[in-house]
């Protein structure tokens, strides 16, 4: 069982930066692909950004694109930070981690889940 912990979550003016961390735990071994979504209440949890672990490939949600960067923190530990940049009013959601066995992609199909951390973003 993969636990994933997700950190950075916050109260942001709009414009501003926040750095979300997410640390796999447990029974670890590395993903194919780690990846961030985010779910506003009523509404279904859409896809943000993943990384693919092999060679470090990203992909982005048109919405975030320039703005939004996902990274992994360290070769050593299976572990990914997303940082956001110029929020938006819009930005604001939980946002969750999400860790997949095999494969990569922008559903909603991964393995395993962080429990979430909020973000706001006032104006």
């Amino acid at each position: 069982q993969v636990h994933l912990v997700e950190s950075g979550g916050g109260l942001v003016q709009s414009g501003g930066s926040l750095r979300l961390s997410c640390e796999a735990s447990g029974r670890t071994f590395s993903p194919s692909a780690m990846g961030w979504f985010r779910q506003v209440a009523g509404k279904e949890r859409e896809f943000v950004a993943s990384i693919r672990w092999s060679g470090g490939t990203t992909n982005y949600a048109d919405f975030v694109k320039g703005r939004f960067t996902i990274s992994r923190p360290s070769a050593k530990t299976t572990a990914v930070n997303l940082q956001m940049n110029r929020l938006q009013a819009e930005d604001t959601a939980v946002y969750y981690c999400a860790f997949k066995v095999s494969g990569w992609s922008r559903g909603r199909d991964y393995d395993y889940w962080g429990q979430g951390t909020q973000v706001t973003v006032f104006s």
